[in-house]
């Protein structure tokens, strides 16, 4: 850990730690490399009664341009854990720390013979976040694979360490998510541990697109190492794996969450509406086409609807679920972009649409 000397407060803007490259400054900034590190860090500003930001990949938050008056936390703490041998009944164990780059943990399973994270990979950010988010993609959630997360409870000021039941995941949502106010999070995830199989034949494919780009490239015999390479193929093409000469990825990923909506609402939209059953009289839609069919098409901003953001922010030219910071965007250009789409699609078809990242002393 890097704590700034006593009564030394360090104001560093946090934009460089945000994959959408927008973020004021904080008063002060501690980097945490291990676990116990993590723990030390909550402490000292907990004691302090500072106001708490947690930071892993800085992939799905949006900081205001005022920055953070408080500590934050930065978590860079790395560790994979992947036991070698035959699994168990109930599968292989594997163990990473919270600030370990998640792609590196799906790769490194991959190469480790395992399946089940297939299709996850290229997300950006840590490891520690796909619980909070339940991260998902293609057709997996990560709920589906998680064993346990490994926890700081920072009111009880001690580790806690829930199963996959007892956090409770729904659609891009779980207890950790919902402990959490303004990034400041009660339970601060420390590690987590995934239930894995041995075997390089993925399950079958639910998501059509994946489905189709499979069939072309490897027939019935796809293995594992082709799934994540069509993944990641799919997602460069929408801008959704960072490349810094790509001002398309320069986002949070996905902005809005796929609504989920009653049958009644979902029976008024066009018959081509995309829709997926969720259970219970709900049914899933698909915000990239309500966006696209409400009139925000890829690129909105740049040149159509430039007067919102000043082309300083907008939707990705390769996929209208992305928000993109062009170069010298606010977080105010941002939230505009966001407020205009939201406003559209909820005029144009009744379904209001939710923001997936986390705002940071800013609202939509």
């Amino acid at each position: 850990m890097m704590p700034p000397k006593e009564g030394q407060p360090v104001e560093q803007t946090l934009a460089g730690l945000t994959t959408l490259g927008i973020g004021g400054p904080a008063k002060r900034l501690i980097t945490a490399d291990s676990e116990q590190a993590v723990i030390e860090a909550l402490t000292l500003a907990d004691d302090a009664g500072d106001p708490v930001l947690v930071l892993g990949g800085g992939s799905n938050v949006v900081v205001s341009d005022d920055g953070f008056d408080g500590t934050v936390v930065h978590i860079a703490s790395r560790g994979l854990e992947i036991p070698e041998g035959d699994e168990t009944c109930g599968g292989v164990l594997v163990t990473a720390q919270a600030g370990h780059p998640w792609d590196e943990v799906v790769l490194a399973t991959l190469e480790a013979g395992l399946r089940g994270l297939e299709t996850l990979s290229g997300i950006p950010g840590s490891t520690g976040a796909t619980p909070v988010q339940n991260v998902g993609a293609y057709g997996t959630e990560v709920a589906s694979l998680i064993h346990s997360v490994r926890t700081w409870d920072r009111e009880r000021r001690a580790v806690k360490t829930f199963t996959a039941s007892e956090l409770e995941f729904s659609y891009r949502d779980s207890l950790l998510k919902r402990s959490t106010v303004n990034g400041s999070p009660r339970y601060v995830v420390l590690s987590v541990t995934f239930q894995l199989l041995h075997g390089t034949r993925p399950s079958e494919f639910r998501y059509a697109e994946l489905a189709r780009r499979m069939e072309e490239i490897a027939g019935g015999n796809a293995t594992t190492a082709d799934v994540r390479a069509a993944v990641l193929e799919l997602r460069s093409g929408k801008g959704m794996v960072l490349n810094p000469q790509d001002r398309d990825t320069f986002s949070t990923g996905s902005f809005f969450t796929n609504p989920i909506v009653p049958e009644a609402t979902a029976a008024l939209l066009p018959e081509d509406a995309p829709r997926f059953p969720a259970g219970e009289g709900m049914v899933k839609l698909s915000a990239a086409w309500l966006i696209d069919h409400a009139g925000f098409g890829k690129g909105y901003g740049l040149q159509e609807g430039r007067d919102v953001a000043g082309g300083r922010a907008s939707l990705s030219t390769k996929h209208t679920l992305a928000i993109t910071n062009r170069g010298e965007a606010s977080s105010d250009d941002v939230l505009a972009i966001a407020r205009a789409v939201r406003d559209g699609v909820e005029e144009r078809f009744g379904v209001r649409l939710h923001n997936e990242p986390v705002f940071i002393n800013t609202q939509l």
